[in-house]
């Protein structure tokens, strides 16, 4: 289908575009901007006057809980929200069951995103096997399976020996390791240590818990130059450790989840237990520089860290709740709020959800140059709608943001070429 996107506002950051014209797509890609390559007549216009028009945005965390907790949600009910949302791509953990360790979970994930078909799924294969963190995973067979990445699956490796091991052989494999930085003996609190944590006398979770572990892999990625991403950083001195590991020259990338640039330790007021997370909320200085981070790059992403889960899993005393929030719905609409607060300009908050996290996946999207996959984002930046329920259409609810006013709504989403999600725009 040939289709023409007229009158919005198109932002690429990755080619520092900025203009009102109009973008054409054929064949599953972009066919050009400005005026019509010769010969072209659409199949489809879709008025994009008011709008913006941006490319699809990519998700580096978002666990669609199958293969193995389809009680809680599927891949289609998942992509279904994502497509709602202006995502195109999510990257999903290894850490479902079965892990992702074996070609066989790689097919089997992308059999079931290609016939749920509104959403590309991307998966990380497991760094260790069974994410013991003990011996390695057959790294070179997940890439060759379509792995992007290797990751811990928010499992941190424990022994540093398997850990040094298991960075050896992704290198050799060229492959981008994605850690979450979270000591597991430190981590195993359900608050941010400190005086909300003592007040409500919940174990607290150390800021050390995650630098502790940052600085000792750097050290390990100083020896060894293997690529390695952070994911969902939450405090204030691990922006620090990452920006001075990024003024070194070391190959390292950072994100942090949108919850975190929101919510601190004082929203657990209550015992909130869509406020249970990990990593924990930490205080508002480590929010404000969460932010910082962003905007100067240090950051170069920003994603849900969806966990949809069914009620019972939060309907307990905070303790025994499961810690995750439900995030593909809201995840274009909060870092919208960014721009409208002046946190930083939209164009950059864009990138931070576009070309930042292709360049981290070394994937040759994310951006609306001629030739490229047309995965688009077409969304409405002043409509508004409330966070209820019954707008989300993740199966997971368990969202601390219900009740929330927010502006932002997506018309269309492209999914190489094909319109996965249309809603008409206020007018």
């Amino acid at each position: 289908m040939r289709i023409a996107i007229e009158g919005g506002r198109v932002i690429d950051p990755a080619h520092q575009t900025d203009a009102v014209t109009d973008l054409f797509i054929a064949d599953g890609r972009i066919a050009g901007s400005g005026q019509p390559p010769a010969g072209f007549t659409p199949d489809r216009r879709i008025d994009a006057r008011g709008q913006i028009v941006c490319p699809g945005l990519i998700d580096l965390c978002a666990r669609p809980r199958e293969p193995g907790q389809e009680h809680k949600a599927t891949i289609a009910s998942e992509a279904r929200a994502a497509a709602s949302g202006g995502i195109t791509t999510l990257v999903c953990p290894p850490d479902t069951d079965p892990v992702i360790d074996e070609p066989a979970v790689v097919e089997l994930i992308r059999r079931r995103a290609r016939a749920a078909g509104q959403v590309r799924v991307l998966t990380l294969g497991a760094l260790t096997h069974r994410l013991h963190g003990e011996r390695l995973a057959e790294m070179a067979a997940l890439k060759e399976a379509g792995c992007v990445g290797v990751g811990d699956g928010g499992r941190t490796v424990a022994s540093s020996r398997v850990l040094r091991r298991a960075l050896e052989y992704a290198a050799t494999f060229d492959l981008t390791v994605f850690l979450t930085p979270l000591d597991p003996e430190l981590g195993h609190g359900l608050a941010h240590e400190g005086q909300v944590a003592t007040r409500f006398g919940l174990p607290g979770i150390p800021v050390a818990a995650e630098t502790g572990v940052i600085a000792r892999d750097l050290e390990l990625i100083r020896d060894l130059g293997v690529r390695v991403h952070f994911g969902r950083l939450s405090s204030a001195r691990a922006v620090e450790l990452v920006a001075r590991a990024q003024a070194e020259g070391l190959s390292v990338t950072a994100d942090t989840a949108v919850h975190h640039l929101y919510l601190s330790e004082i929203d657990l007021s209550g015992f909130d237990s869509c406020c249970h997370v990990r990593p924990p909320l930490r205080g508002p200085r480590d929010l404000d520089a969460l932010r910082a981070g962003l905007t100067k790059g240090v950051l170069g992403a920003l994603c849900s860290d969806h966990q949809p889960h069914e009620p019972d899993a939060k309907q307990a005393p905070f303790g025994d709740t499961e810690p995750g929030i439900s995030g593909l719905d809201t995840l274009l609409a909060l870092s919208l709020r960014l721009a409208r607060d002046d946190v930083l300009p939209l164009p950059t908050l864009l990138a931070r959800l576009t070309w930042g996290p292709a360049r981290i996946l070394g994937l040759d999207s994310g951006h609306l140059g001629t030739g490229a996959p047309a995965d688009l984002c077409v969304f409405d930046p002043d409509a508004e709608w409330r966070v209820e329920a019954d707008t989300l259409l993740s199966r997971g609810h368990n969202s601390p943001f219900l009740g929330w006013e927010l502006h932002g709504q997506v018309t269309h989403t492209l999914l190489e070429g094909q319109v996965v999600h249309a809603r008409e725009a206020r007018r």
